[in-house]
C-alpha cells in the first residue's frame, strides 16, 4: 500500500454518480442509524435534544399544539424549524423516534452525492471524486453528530453542498430554494448563508452576494422581530443572550474571559482532517464558514467548540468543499494505491470520532435496562411523567414530560405530575441525587404508591391521579437548556 501521489492526468469524469456510490451511501446510513439506535437502546440519549424533538414531532403528528412541556416553547419559537412538520407527518403514520434516527443518518450519509457532483464539476478525475466522498464520510463530526441524539439541521447538509454546486453551475433559482430549505431547519444556518454572501462578494458576484446577505438579514429580522415574539408572548430569541452574555464589559475583561486555549484546540481539530489538501483557491470557500466559526469561538458554552456536537457540522461541509478547490490545483493521478490524504483522514477519524464509546461509556447503564423496561410498562400514555434526562426520550411521546433540574425546590402538590420515575443513584444530566431523593421522599410522605427496583430506579404514582394531565407550570427553563 502506498500513500504517495503521482502527477499523471486522466480525462475528466462525466455523468451521474455511480451506482456503487449510492450503494455505499445507503450502507453507511444503515451503520449510522444502527449506531444511534443502539445508543438510544443503551439509555444514552437525552431530553436535550432527542426528547425535545421527539415530543414536538409526536405532538404535531397527534394534531396537538406543538408546545414543549420541558421548555413551554412552541416548535417554531425554538429555532424556526418549520421542517419539523415533515417529521410530524411521519409520526402521524407511525409514531417512532426511528423516523428521526433514520432521516438523520440518510441525510448525513447521502451528503456525499452532491459532494461527488462538486468534485466532478471541478474537473477532478474519478479517483479523486471517490476521495472527496470518503473525506466526508470520515469527518469525525459526521459520525459524532449522528450519535448525539437528533438535530434537524442534519437534514439539510446535502442541500448545503448542493447549494454550492448550484451557485457554481449558475442556477440561481435552485440555489435560492436550497438556502430557504436550509433556514427552515435551524435559524443558526443563517450564519452559513451570510458566509456565502462573503464568498460571493470576494468572487465579484455582487448580485448573488446581495441576495444571500439580504436573505440572512431578512430571516433574522423575521424571526427576532415577529415570529419569536409572537410565539413567546413578546419575548425575542433567548439563545443570543445566553451565548454572549459574557461579552459585556470592558474590552480587557471580555478578552481575558474568552476561552483562548479551547478555541485554539477546536480550530486545530476542526482543520486536521482536510488541512493538508487546502490551497489558496480554498480561501473563498473557507470564508463561508467564518460567521459560524466566530460564533462557536465566542460562545459561552464549550459544547460549541467540540467535534462531539452538531454545531460544527456545516463547517465539515465547508472543509470538504475547500478540499475540492485545493485538489483542483494539484496534479491528478490514476496510479493505484491508497492516497496519503485518505490515510490521514482515517487516522483523524480513529482519533477524533467516538466509536469506542460503545466499548465503555455507552455501556454504563446496561445493568439498568431490565428495570427500566419493567418500570416503563407501568407508565400509562396519559401520565404526566417526571423522570431522569436519559429516560425522557424513552417516554417523550406524551403531552407532559420533564426532568428535575439541579436547584429545584418544588412541592409536588403544586405540580400536575402524576408519575415520578427517578433514580437518585444515577440522576442523569442536569439533575442531582439530592433533588431526586427530595422528590421521592415528598411522594412517599404524601402516600404516593411507590415501587423500587434493585438498580435504584423508583416509580411513584400519585393516588387518584387524573388520567389526562395538564401542562406543568414549572420546569426547566429555556435559559437552562444545554446546546
Amino acid at each position: 500500500m502506498t500513500c504517495t501521489p503521482s502527477t499523471e492526468r486522466t480525462p475528466l469524469p462525466r455523468g451521474r454518480p455511480p451506482s456503487l456510490l449510492l450503494a455505499l451511501a445507503a450502507g453507511f446510513s444503515l451503520v449510522l442509524w444502527g449506531c444511534s439506535a443502539i445508543r438510544h437502546g443503551l439509555l444514552q440519549s437525552n431530553a436535550y435534544d432527542l426528547g425535545l424533538f421527539d415530543q414536538w414531532s409526536w405532538l404535531i403528528g397527534s394534531g396537538a399544539a406543538p408546545v414543549s412541556s420541558m421548555e413551554q416553547v412552541h416548535v417554531l419559537a425554538d429555532h424556526g424549524a418549520w421542517m419539523l412538520y415533515l417529521a410530524g407527518g411521519a409520526y402521524r403514520i407511525v409514531p417512532s423516534v426511528h423516523w428521526l434516527f433514520a432521516s438523520q443518518a440518510l441525510a448525513l450519509s447521502f451528503t456525499a452525492i452532491p459532494l461527488w457532483l462538486l468534485a466532478q464539476q471541478a474537473g477532478l478525475n474519478r479517483r479523486r471524486c471517490w476521495l472527496v466522498c470518503a473525506l466526508w464520510w470520515l469527518q469525525p463530526v459526521v459520525f459524532n453528530a449522528a450519535l448525539f441524539d437528533f438535530h434537524p439541521e442534519t437534514w439539510v447538509m446535502p442541500a448545503f453542498a448542493l447549494a454550492i454546486w448550484a451557485e457554481r453551475s449558475n442556477r440561481p433559482r435552485l440555489w435560492l430554494g436550497l438556502l430557504l430549505l436550509m433556514l427552515g431547519c435551524r435559524d443558526g444556518l443563517l450564519l452559513i448563508t451570510a458566509g456565502m454572501a462573503i464568498d460571493q462578494a470576494l468572487r465579484g458576484r455582487w448580485r448573488w452576494s446581495l441576495i444571500s446577505a439580504g436573505l440572512s438579514v431578512g430571516w433574522l429580522l423575521m424571526l427576532s422581530r415577529w415570529l419569536y415574539p409572537l410565539l413567546r408572548n413578546g419575548d425575542g430569541p433567548k439563545a443570543a443572550s445566553r451565548m454572549f452574555s459574557h461579552l459585556s464589559g470592558p474590552p480587557v475583561t471580555v478578552l481575558s474571559g474568552l476561552d483562548w486555549g479551547g478555541g485554539a484546540e477546536y480550530l486545530l481539530l476542526l482543520c486536521l482532517p482536510c488541512l493538508l489538501l487546502w490551497r489558496r483557491a480554498s480561501l473563498g470557500t473557507l470564508l463561508i464558514g467564518l460567521p459560524l466559526l466566530l460564533v462557536n469561538l465566542l460562545s459561552a458554552s464549550a459544547s460549541y467548540r467540540t467535534l462531539v456536537h452538531h454545531y460544527s457540522l456545516p463547517l465539515a461541509v465547508v472543509a470538504v468543499v475547500a478540499s475540492v478547490d485545493g485538489l483542483r490545483q494539484q496534479p491528478q493521478t490514476t496510479r493505484r494505491g491508497v492516497p496519503w490524504s485518505l490515510c490521514w483522514a482515517v487516522a483523524c477519524w480513529l482519533t477524533l470520532a467516538k466509536p469506542w464509546f460503545f466499548t465503555g461509556p455507552y455501556l454504563q447503564r446496561l445493568p439498568q435496562r431490565a428495570d427500566v423496561q419493567n418500570a416503563m410498562k407501568e407508565v400509562r400514555p396519559t401520565d404526566a411523567v417526571l423522570t431522569t434526562s436519559y429516560l425522557v426520550p424513552q417516554l417523550s411521546q406524551r403531552t407532559t414530560i420533564g426532568f428535575p433540574k439541579k436547584g429545584w425546590n418544588v412541592t409536588l402538590e403544586a405540580t400536575p405530575w402524576s408519575v415520578l420515575l427517578l433514580n437518585p443513584s444515577d440522576p442523569g444530566w442536569g439533575s442531582s441525587p439530592k433533588v431526586q431523593r427530595q422528590l421521592l421522599n415528598q411522594a412517599k410522605n404524601k402516600s404516593w404508591d411507590c415501587q423500587p427496583w434493585p438498580s435504584g430506579l423508583e416509580l411513584c404514582r400519585r393516588p387518584g391521579a387524573a388520567t389526562q394531565p395538564h401542562r406543568p407550570d414549572s420546569g426547566p427553563s429555556d435559559n437552562d437548556r444545554t446546546p
